[in-house]
């Protein structure tokens, strides 16, 4: 008996409703991606997708949704980066025969990095949550990526209002001209030396970085560039002097959320293969109930 061949709806069938589709596709596809760290090593992490092609033939059924589906699965066996993806932006409007003249992709991972403590030999895995997306319409090739950079972030007002309370405990705590360098040191490690702490906050950047059709910064270098320029980054596993010296760079760091938007705006605006940015600094206020938000993008030319 011959084998009859199967229906293909999606190519034999013209559209009830004949109409051109900005994009079509299917979200949340698993998919394990390869990521270049600093130090060259490639880092294989899951990913969920999301891929699209536009429909652009009015009279077809609709895309070949198996054939973007197994043109993904290349994207586990290579390292994702530019290049790369845009050869799979090609491949996936090359399998609709056609009907497609644009296709975009959105990657979603947690990048996790091993992190050293700031002075002692500890080190610890911390977890970044990365948007990448890239879209090609008209031959042109569009990337972004999306970062969050969390951090910590202590108030300028709570640490001048702290200081005057410890300079009037020492004004009453020793009233007469002068004192003992040893007293001082000793009344200043004692809990009565302890008068007030300026409030700190966990604290957030979300950034959207454009690089058109540029490539992207290394990741892992990307993020720790940005974490530097901001000063006081958290933590993996310490021991105590690494404790103290976040003490120290909280102390030396002191910012309100427009201190920490005007660091990473000036350094992002440096930045010759970012030619668009959209950010978010959030500052998780503990004095209050509410949180301390800027929004900005990058500056006109």
């Amino acid at each position: 008996m011959q084998m009859r061949a199967l229906p293909d709806v999606t190519s034999d069938v013209n559209a009830e409703t004949p109409s051109a589709l900005q994009w079509v596709g299917m979200e949340q596809i698993a998919v394990p991606i390869s990521v270049q760290l600093a130090n060259g090593k490639l880092l294989q992490i899951p990913a969920k997708a999301n891929v699209f092609v536009s429909l652009d033939s009015p009279e077809s059924k609709g895309i070949h949704m198996s054939r973007i589906h197994l043109a993904m699965n290349h994207l586990s066996n290579i390292e994702c980066n530019t290049g790369n993806i845009n050869q799979l932006l090609d491949r996936m409007m090359a399998s609709q025969e056609g009907i497609s003249n644009g296709a975009k992709i959105e990657l979603s991972f947690d990048l996790i990095l091993d992190k050293p403590a700031l002075l002692s030999d500890e080190s610890g895995f911390q977890s970044y949550p990365v948007v990448i997306r890239a879209e090609k319409k008209a031959e042109k090739y569009d990337h972004e990526i999306e970062l969050t950079i969390p951090y910590s972030s202590t108030c300028p007002c709570s640490a001048s209002l702290a200081r005057q309370l410890y300079a009037h405990a020492i004004d009453e705590n020793f009233p007469d001209e002068k004192i003992g360098k040893a007293e001082l040191l000793a009344w200043a490690q004692s809990q009565s030396g302890s008068v007030a702490t300026p409030h700190s906050q966990r604290s957030y950047a979300y950034l959207h970085l454009s690089f058109g059709d540029s490539e992207w910064t290394e990741l892992s270098t990307l993020i720790f560039q940005l974490e530097g320029v901001i000063g006081t980054p958290v933590q993996t596993a310490v021991k105590r002097v690494d404790e103290q010296e976040f003490a120290r760079l909280n102390a030396t760091n002191l910012m309100f959320c427009e201190d920490a938007a005007r660091r990473l705006k000036k350094s992002l605006e440096q930045m010759p293969n970012v030619r668009d940015y959209w950010m978010k600094i959030e500052h998780q206020e503990s004095l209050h109930a509410h949180n301390a938000v800027v929004v900005d993008r990058k500056s006109a030319s």
